[in-house]
């Protein structure tokens, strides 16, 4: 009996410590793709859009135009960060980088906010990991779009 009531225990505390939220790597199956580390060297990531290649429904509002300015200003910290949309399970982008090198990132609330919360966070001197770690708690969620088409 006591030894049921050890193992029991014991399985219990293993369950509780591997379920725990801190022990979770930032790479769970719940993460969008996003690369840990830069392109090769001799690499070049897909071009950022610029602003005049959005049109119509791309370019209907200030922040849509303006977040692939921003875009374009950061490529490689974009390229390191995941995309909450989880367009890399339904167009197969491999970070936020890819919405931007199209035009998904224009039709998309996610992509944005995502995009002017990378830029306000690299401004602010966090690094990539850092930035990333924000998007993954969700902290992207708290831009505003009307007032991020004012960021510089």
């Amino acid at each position: 009996m006591r030894t049921r009531l050890a193992a029991s225990a014991a399985l219990f505390v293993m369950v509780a410590l591997l379920s725990a939220p801190w022990l979770q790597s930032e790479s769970s199956p719940e993460t969008p793709h996003f690369n840990v580390a830069l392109p090769a060297k001799g690499e070049k990531l897909p071009p950022i859009l610029t602003k005049n290649q959005l049109v119509g429904p791309n370019a209907q509002y200030a922040y849509q135009t303006h977040a692939y300015e921003l875009a374009a200003k950061i490529p490689k910290v974009l390229y390191r960060q995941p995309c909450f949309c989880y367009c890399d399970r339904s167009m197969g982008h491999n970070s936020l980088h890819s919405c931007f090198s199209g035009t998904h990132g224009a039709e998309c609330g996610t992509c944005l906010k995502e995009l002017y919360y990378t830029y306000t966070m690299y401004k602010r001197g966090k690094t990539a990991r850092q930035i990333r770690a924000g998007i993954i708690n969700g902290d992207w969620k708290l831009v505003d779009l009307e007032k991020a088409a004012s960021i510089e």
